[in-house]
């Protein structure tokens, strides 16, 4: 298959081409998007054909549930009802990094949904995404542009490394502002349930719903006969090449394990890849140091994350060892996504 790569942007958008996409959306295709979290990899959400080939070309698990993108609040014809919880969410933080797992409509082929009989809807705020879904006239199936188990792409730039020659068409803008994929919400239960954390935070969350909480499998590994409800909770995630090991606790004796472990880790003839902060990555002497910025700034700290975990991929590296983050606000997903390029392989020091 020959991919079409087109770069543009936000604020000079170029309707020739998103129409042209839309088409490819139309006619069954796939096509690769920025949006405010990642790169997503977009199909008619309503052609079960069509949103075969996403599995296909990700490599993805047929039992991980598809998130649906759509551009306006009118999403009745995709799901059976819309609870009070539900509309608040969506007036408070649509269009933006949140989706609402609801019970779908028929309309919602099972392929879409994994068999289950709710379905994640989210509206993206990144304009070359929302023009897209309005020239696609369709509401567009989209997981991460990416192979699964991948870090997430955060730009065109690894799109293009893992789906070219796989899709028909590939959109580049701008390197993702958020930089993780979105909070996905249950909002079949009372009280409403964050079944991942993301860039609409728990506290933020808890201005709707006091009694929102937190689902036991984001912080657990889930077991082989798990059935995730929404993206992300079952499967290995976010993986570099390189195994990943997190260290956890107060960040001097964080700072000294690692040292410790990377001098055994090079002693018997291995490439260390070490992930640190602006305030830490002076005190390592050794190994291929990536800085994800300052502590001072969790939000930036998520923004590079994948970048940096991908990165690693070109370096070689044997191993990479990571230092934790506190788990309060967008922490808590940075944890969440680390946890799970690790395979939970966590070092408590």
């Amino acid at each position: 298959m020959k991919t079409k790569v087109v770069n543009i942007q936000e604020d000079n958008i170029d309707m020739n081409i998103l129409n042209e996409a839309g088409d490819v959306i139309k006619d069954g295709g796939l096509v690769a998007f920025p949006t405010e979290t990642v790169y997503g990899l977009g199909a008619n959400a309503l052609d079960e054909e069509a949103v075969k080939k996403i599995f296909i070309a990700k490599g993805r698990p047929q039992d991980n549930p598809l998130i649906i993108h759509v551009a306006d609040f009118n999403i009745d014809p995709y799901v059976k009802n819309i609870p009070e919880v539900a509309k608040k969410i969506m007036n408070k933080f649509w269009p933006g990094p949140i989706t609402l797992i609801m019970e779908k409509s028929d309309l919602i082929p099972m392929t879409t949904s994994a068999n289950l009989d709710t379905v994640g809807i989210r509206m993206p705020s990144n304009k070359i995404a929302a023009e897209l879904i309005r020239a696609s006239k369709t509401a567009i199936a989209a997981p991460s542009a990416n192979i699964s188990g991948r870090p997430s792409p955060t730009d065109v730039e690894s799109c293009i490394e893992d789906l070219d020659g796989k899709v028909d068409y590939i959109i580049g803008g701008t390197k993702s502002e958020v930089g993780l994929e979105s909070t996905i919400v249950d909002c079949t239960t009372n009280p409403i349930c964050i079944l991942r954390p993301g860039g609409i935070t728990l506290e933020m969350l808890k201005t709707v719903d006091k009694d929102v909480y937190m689902d036991s499998s984001i912080s657990s590994k889930p077991t082989k006969d798990f059935k995730p409800k929404a993206p992300g909770m079952k499967y290995r995630h976010y993986a570099p090449k390189a195994p990943v090991k997190i260290f956890k606790g107060e960040i001097e004796k964080t700072i000294a394990k690692i040292n410790e472990m990377m001098l055994n880790y090079i002693e018997n003839k291995m490439t260390v890849g070490i992930i640190a902060t602006d305030e830490t990555k002076e005190f390592y002497n050794n190994g291929i140091i990536k800085s994800l910025g300052s502590r001072d700034s969790l939000n930036d700290i998520a923004k590079n994350l994948f970048h940096v975990l991908r990165s690693f991929d070109s370096e070689d590296v044997d191993i990479i060892l990571c230092e934790a983050f506190d788990e309060q606000g967008v922490g808590l997903a940075i944890m969440n996504r680390l946890n799970k390029s690790a395979g939970f392989n966590i070092i408590e020091v």
